[in-house]
């Protein structure tokens, strides 16, 4: 799909992966709406980028949000071609700890966002996208989720963080089935350990250190990188039904 003239809709998309995202769409050609609930930075980025972006502040975690977001979408873009699902949390807890087992709470918060609204998100932007008139190959929309290489080798404290970014990849799958009649494609990104900023609010010896950990390139992931890749699953046609790893050929190990 040719993101010229589309509307990509990008949760988490006011910071990290989510701006670089929007940067890359936008320079492309692509309108792009930013969903998050950090006014500030989403402001920010929309008077940077001009008027193919709108924010909504947005929590995914409430369905009635997410309808006002879609509203506000169809009425200032008038379609939904393209949805970026990044926005997410991790939590460090281990399966019983000093004072007990899991704090249930907790890892209920990690799947509602994680994998109930990012589900949610999908099936609403999903049911605008079957509406679209098709291109030349039958396609109306793109699908790009957001895993993790905790999907596949969670490390200690991430049993609730892994288990979500596991769903993902799981559903992968079985959405791009779900979706075929429709024209719409379905594929998840898995990043590895990435510079966002929340890993450069750590200290530059921890940043590098975890650098040192990824066998090549020997560096923490850009946020750009992740932006390429998910442009490449835009425009190629035939990216469906599939996860991939972005991480340098990490494996993380336990801890």
């Amino acid at each position: 799909m040719d993101l010229k003239g589309k509307t990509a809709v990008i949760t988490g998309g006011a910071s990290g992966l989510g701006e670089a995202t929007a940067r890359r769409f936008v320079k492309a050609g692509a309108n792009v709406v930013l969903v998050d609930i950090q006014d500030e930075k989403g402001l920010a980025l929309v008077a940077e980028l001009g008027d193919k972006a709108m924010y909504v502040k947005t929590d995914i975690t409430k369905t009635e949000d997410i309808e006002v977001c879609i509203n506000a979408t169809m009425e200032k873009f008038g379609a939904i071609h393209i949805l970026v699902n990044n926005a997410g949390m991790s939590a460090g807890e281990k399966t019983i700890g000093k004072k007990g087992p899991y704090n249930m709470d907790n890892f209920k918060r990690v799947v509602n966002l994680n994998l109930i609204a990012a589900f949610d998100v999908l099936s609403k932007c999903a049911w605008e996208m079957a509406k679209n008139t098709p291109n030349e190959d039958g396609e109306k929309g793109v699908i790009v989720n957001t895993g993790s290489v905790a999907a596949f080798d969670a490390q200690v404290g991430q049993a609730a963080y892994g288990a979500t970014k596991a769903a993902i990849v799981g559903m992968t799958l079985p959405v791009a089935r779900d979706l075929m009649g429709e024209g719409i494609r379905c594929c998840t990104i898995c990043p590895g350990i990435m510079m966002t900023p929340m890993m450069a609010a750590l200290p530059q010896n921890v940043q590098e250190s975890l650098g040192k950990m990824v066998p090549f390139p020997n560096r923490l992931g850009k946020s750009d990188e992740y932006a390429m890749l998910a442009e490449q699953i835009v425009v190629n046609p035939y990216l469906n039904g599939e996860t991939i790893r972005m991480d340098g050929a990490i494996r993380m190990a336990p801890k």
